[in-house]
């Protein structure tokens, strides 16, 4: 009986602080979105119309210039499932960058951690991310040029592995930018040498059969060849391993946790 009570108390005492975790994670949203976009005009709408405006400039661009078509897929389609992941992986990655300094006057309050500040930005670029996505997508399907996804369940799968992989590259860049100078000094080169690895604007099986493994180590490129499997079907051919990405994001989100516990010390607190 007094076991079963401890577990039940441990489990309250779990569920309010996670819950409370929650709500500082949400007020930190709200700041952030305040802070960056202010409260005149569309206010907090930017945080679509900044990823609408890239998604859907690219996509526009993309199918005026080049063919309709691609190895058997719609120009467009393979656009917007490779170019919504790239935006999500590309701004939580640019939010990262001395996010603790930059909120570092919010540690004074005892429920602000740095994980939560993280927290907060990265999920703050997925949600708007992802609903600009959304709705690029719906205008596509509206005008003609994509289809509805033919496998829901095997896109969802890949969005969770991406956001995943964006959170955890997050927390371990946002740490290594306070922990070294030099890491925020190379981050906008890093990301655009990246660009080739993610798989963006190509898929596995248009590569040569000896260079497809090498493309695959990269979680980016299984996850948008998930995307693109769920969005295509099998005419997509797609590449990808569940275990690696489960493996290399579990892997990812344990250095992440262990670099941002570890951070405190080195943010310099204005």
């Amino acid at each position: 009986m007094q076991t079963s009570e401890a577990m039940q108390s441990t489990y309250q005492r779990l569920k309010a602080d996670f819950g409370r975790q929650l709500r500082v994670i949400y007020a930190l949203i709200m700041r952030e979105i305040h802070t960056r976009y202010g409260r005149e005009n569309i206010g907090f709408l930017w945080v679509l119309g900044e990823p609408i405006l890239f998604c859907a400039g690219v996509a526009i661009l993309w199918t005026a210039i080049r063919p309709s078509h691609e190895h058997g897929l719609p120009m467009t389609a393979i656009v917007i499932t490779g170019y919504v992941p790239l935006t999500m992986w590309r701004h939580c990655l640019g939010q990262a960058v001395k996010a603790f300094e930059a909120n570092g006057s919010l540690l004074f309050h005892r429920q602000v951690t740095p994980m939560t500040i993280i927290l907060a930005r990265a999920s703050l670029e997925i949600i708007g991310t992802l609903m600009a996505g959304l709705l690029v997508t719906c205008g596509a399907n509206f005008l003609g040029f994509m289809k509805p996804p033919q496998f829901y369940g095997i896109l969802y799968l890949g969005l969770i592995f991406h956001a995943v992989f964006c959170t955890a590259t997050a927390m371990i860049f946002a740490s290594l930018s306070e922990m070294s100078e030099f890491v925020e000094k190379i981050m906008g080169v890093f990301s655009y040498l990246t660009l080739p690895f993610t798989g963006a604007f190509t898929m596995v099986d248009w590569l040569p059969p000896k260079y497809r493994w090498y493309m695959m180590l990269s979680p980016s490129v299984d996850n948008i060849e998930m995307i693109r499997e769920g969005q295509f079907g099998l005419n997509a051919h797609a590449h990808y391993d569940i275990s690696y990405c489960l493996f290399v994001n579990l892997l990812l989100v344990i250095i992440g946790l262990y670099l941002t516990l570890r951070v405190r010390k080195y943010i310099l607190v204005q």
